[in-house]
């Protein structure tokens, strides 16, 4: 099975949240889909140099409209906010761009800092209501590290949603929890939409036996169709498919 096929993103508007590899999902995708637009309803780091052309616009679907065959994968944001990243496009005009794109739009809809796993907070996820799909992201890395700030963006809300304290090692079990809730993981995604949990940075066996136990715990506890276990910048980005 193939990365497209496995997320379901053909001709698809796909969302991707969580931690750990957002960015890399959107441009494996990019790469492998044709005609694709990547976009954002959240903040996203510069990434001219990952997609044919980016263009700056506020009339998104004239852009569109006028793409040539060598503009593609089509970037497309609203504003660059600083040197090191552009502002996304409100949900309504995601959902818009959507709707006028040939293929695949995949959307940037949530921030990590960086961080390897997080829980959603207040304002989150931006998840447009044409999501056909949502890709649930964590990284294996975070097993058997501490819940702190070091590795997870906002360890106070995984630490509510999964039982833990502050500073406990952090489980298997801990992870598929708030990949599996509704106050995490499946936080905003719209009741049409196909949750599609990945587990990345699957680099050695003891990452992939820590992953697929949060797959299948996961599996337990989520009405999803398959949970990825993947190493996204590989030229074969996945490791297992546990269904």
């Amino acid at each position: 099975m193939d990365l497209p096929t496995a997320l379901a993103a053909r001709d698809a508007t796909v969302c991707v949240v969580g931690a750990g590899g957002k960015k890399s999902t959107l441009f494996a995708l990019a790469d492998r889909l044709d005609r694709a637009v990547v976009t954002a309803s959240v903040r996203i780091p510069i990434f001219d140099d990952r997609v044919a052309g980016v263009y700056v616009t506020s009339d998104p679907v004239a852009a569109i409209e006028e793409a040539g065959d060598d503009d593609w994968p089509l970037g497309l944001v609203p504003e660059r906010e600083r040197s090191d990243r552009y502002l996304g496009y409100d949900t309504a005009t995601v959902s818009e761009i959507a709707d006028a794109a040939p293929g695949a739009t995949l959307v940037k809809s949530d921030g990590a800092r960086l961080r390897e796993f997080k829980a959603p907070g207040d304002h989150e996820p931006q998840i447009p209501a044409a999501a056909d799909v949502v890709v649930l992201i964590a990284s294996a890395h975070v097993v058997g590290e501490p819940l702190t700030e070091g590795l997870v963006h906002r360890p106070e809300e995984v630490a509510a949603i999964a039982g833990r304290e502050i500073g406990s090692e952090i489980r298997p079990a801990d992870i598929a929890t708030v990949l599996a809730s509704p106050a995490g993981g499946l936080k905003g995604v719209p009741s049409d939409a196909t949750p599609i949990p990945v587990v990345n940075k699957v680099d050695d066996a003891a990452d992939r036996a820590a992953a697929r136990a949060i797959a299948e715990e996961v599996l337990t506890r989520a009405n999803v169709p398959r949970v990825l276990l993947t190493r996204l910048t590989a030229d074969d980005p996945i490791v297992e498919v546990v269904e």
